[in-house]
């Protein structure tokens, strides 16, 4: 099992990675100090668990499994704290396991065992996007976007249903589904599957055609050629 730890001590760190080398089957791939660093970690490496401190500067460790539980095949998390008051909202968050400082080896092992067996009967993960709607979260399936919009401050995703915001910037977007979306301008994504042609106007604007939709985005000249390869199937 491939594991990042994210503690903002480093000696909760150390003791930490000194456990996991007592636990079976357990690879260490990651040790960061905070909720930035873990996100990068987990892009970087793909963990199979997080080993997750919840009191931490910055984005804290509940945020930071909000932020992981948009991604289309999120870790397994084990909260690791030294407070009791956090327990209903991790396991709100799916955790596997709940640890209280100092963790014990036994717990440990109990944990890492728990989060297998979930993740292995994890169904096949569904592409999604996390949107506010009336000020809730909602999962939007990547199958329903038609098309991603920018302005200075939100990213708009246009579908059947209607618009909805977004709290990630279309570059996380793009980093996180690099196969999914194509980049038209510096304002809008588009799937691939949707992405059906190029109109030409009089006056030399191209404009992408869109499956589904009677939106035709500017194509920049920055981003044509990788459009245009891309619908020659490259």
């Amino acid at each position: 099992m491939r594991i990042v730890i994210v503690d903002d001590e480093p000696l909760a760190r150390a003791r930490l990675a000194a456990l996991l080398r007592e636990c079976e089957g357990a690879e260490v791939v990651a040790s960061v100090g905070d909720g930035e660093a873990a996100l990068a970690a987990c892009a970087e490496t793909r963990p199979d668990l997080l080993l997750l401190d919840i009191a931490m500067p910055g984005l804290d460790g509940i945020d930071t499994a909000r932020r992981l539980a948009v991604l289309p095949d999120s870790p397994q998390l084990v909260f690791c704290t030294a407070y009791e008051q956090h327990a209903l909202e991790a396991y709100e968050l799916r955790a596997a396991d709940y640890l209280l400082k100092p963790v014990r080896i036994e717990r440990l092992r109990e944990a890492l065992v728990r989060a297998q067996a979930l993740r292995q009967r994890r169904p096949p993960p569904v592409a999604t996007l996390l949107a506010q709607v009336h000020g809730a979260p909602v999962r939007i399936p990547l199958a329903e976007v038609l098309y991603l919009s920018a302005d200075e401050k939100y990213v708009t995703v246009h579908r059947a249903a209607g618009e909805v915001l977004v709290e990630q910037s279309l570059k996380a977007i793009e980093a996180m589904f690099p196969e999914r979306f194509v980049r038209v301008h510096r304002g809008c994504l588009i799937p691939v599957e949707r992405l059906l042609g190029l109109r030409r106007d009089p006056d030399g604007t191209v404009h992408a055609l869109i499956a589904g939709s009677d939106a035709a985005p500017e194509i920049s000249r920055r981003n044509l050629a990788a459009v245009r390869k891309l619908l020659r199937g490259g």
